[in-house]
């Protein structure tokens, strides 16, 4: 097997909700696609009249919610999900009769809603989310790109070329190979991370931590945003944020447990809510998971008084339970369900903060394993495609499994965990490859349908 080459920059990233594989992965292929016209010889950019997107799988059954449409577009209006404007995405295609400009110098070719198609659900592509770009010419298609959303924001087109990147110091493919190396090599789990970023990627440690405490300061500010907004949250569903509300009333607590336990779901469903409001929050892995590891973050600075660069170690012990994830099995919902998603999310979690607590790599991998394991066949059946019901209160749960995870973990003999890392990836993938179709992200079963809101 391939030796993993993923970067944190690339599993961390920063973007605005509802969806990583629905918002981020399009509207990054929307930029992508921009760019590939602006490369086009003149005589043949010069007869594009027109562009279409056509939607499968989940990006059609909930792109509508997701919004998928409006993410596309920006990405061909030439926006870019670190970058975008809040109020543009907001404002975007309001009415059937909005027409954007694509930014062409030398050709117009106006965008309209009525050109992103949601087209069918079931289809015969490698990936569940897909997405096909074409520019039109009187006379015909002059450009097309397949692109597949593969979640957190991940995405990769036929044809696409191979990246250009170092060979890992480091090189493992899953959990046993990499504790091989801590064992052989007599080092620590960030400093395996640390030595593959820079040599795969090219960044030194005081980059990498660098880029670590920017995402991280993201993250906390999405904490904090949702902790102080108020209201309901947009779609047909009329859902009320809990999050400042929760806050509140942990004041009340009568046990000292309770209210650690209470500001926990407050700081996840603070940034879920923040997501499912369309703000910016960090793919962690993605952003229907991404209040779970803030959560943990924002505790281990604030309540469990943590230093910042134990806290930046356990990030990359995080980050190194994600790769082995995404690289074993998958991290999208409409792949393998929410399994792929809070349970990834809550795995990294449990992993960062048995890692941060100064606890080495088997009680970390059996913190991971706990809190994946008992994630294990959660489905996804968003309630009217938005990523609301059951996804901000999943977070809540994902964090506080976690915690009780990295409890566990630190009982007894680390080495007479039964169950490992590797073998609970591939159950969680086969899990998933097994799973019905509907309840992966189309909202045709589950929750979606015996409670239709919309």
């Amino acid at each position: 097997m391939t030796a993993i080459c993923t970067s944190i920059l690339d599993l961390f990233k920063i973007g605005p909700g509802p969806s990583s594989s629905h918002t981020i992965g399009p509207m990054k292929a929307g930029r992508d696609f921009l760019d590939f016209v602006r490369e086009l010889p003149p005589s043949k950019r010069s007869t594009v009249t027109s562009v279409k997107v056509h939607l499968y799988g989940s990006l059609s059954a909930t792109g509508d919610g997701h919004g998928t449409d409006k993410a596309v577009a920006a990405g061909l209006l030439g926006y870019a999900p670190e970058t975008v404007p809040q109020d543009f995405m907001e404002n975007l295609f309001e009415s059937p009769a909005d027409e954007q400009l694509l930014p062409l110098q030398d050709v117009r070719v106006p965008l309209r809603p009525d050109d992103i198609i949601f087209d069918e659900v079931s289809h015969s592509f490698p990936y569940n989310n897909t997405l096909i770009i074409k520019a039109h010419a009187q006379d015909g298609v002059v450009a097309e790109r397949t692109y597949y959303s593969q979640g957190g924001g991940f995405i990769s087109y036929e044809g696409e070329p191979e990246p250009e990147l170092g060979d890992p110091a480091y090189p493992y493919s899953n959990m046993h190979e990499l504790k091989d190396i801590l064992r052989e090599k007599d080092m620590r789990l960030h400093e395996v991370i640390l030595a593959n970023e820079a040599a795969v990627h090219g960044r030194s440690t005081e980059q990498t931590f660098a880029h670590v405490d920017h995402i991280m300061d993201v993250m906390i500010d999405a904490v904090e945003r949702g902790l102080r907004t108020e209201g309901v949250l947009p779609g047909c569903i009329g859902l009320q944020r809990k999050a400042p509300e929760l806050l509140r009333r942990s004041g009340l607590a009568r046990h000292e447990q309770d209210r650690f336990l209470m500001l926990l779901n407050a700081y996840a469903m603070g940034v879920a809510e923040e997501n499912a409001a369309g703000h910016k929050v960090v793919t962690a892995p993605t952003s229907g998971s991404c209040g779970v590891i803030p959560s943990v973050v924002y505790a281990m600075l604030n309540l469990l008084d943590i230093g910042r660069q134990s806290v930046r170690e356990g990030f990359l012990a995080a980050a190194a339970v994600g790769f082995l994830v995404k690289h074993n099995a998958s991290i999208a919902g409409a792949e393998v369900g929410c399994q792929g998603e809070i349970g990834t999310a809550s795995s990294m979690a449990a992993a960062m903060l048995s890692y941060a607590h100064g606890y080495r790599f088997q009680v970390t991998e059996n913190a991971a394993e706990i809190a994946l394991e008992h994630h294990l066949g959660l489905t996804c059946d968003p309630v009217g495609g938005y990523v609301q019901i059951p996804c901000i209160e999943r977070n809540a749960m994902g964090v506080v499994k976690a915690y009780n995870a990295y409890l566990m973990a630190t009982l007894g003999n680390p080495s007479a965990q039964v169950i490992d890392l590797d073998k609970t990836i591939w159950v969680m993938n086969q899990t998933g490859r097994d799973m019905n179709a509907k309840y992966k992200e189309t909202s045709l079963g589950g929750l979606a349908v015996r409670m239709p809101r919309c």
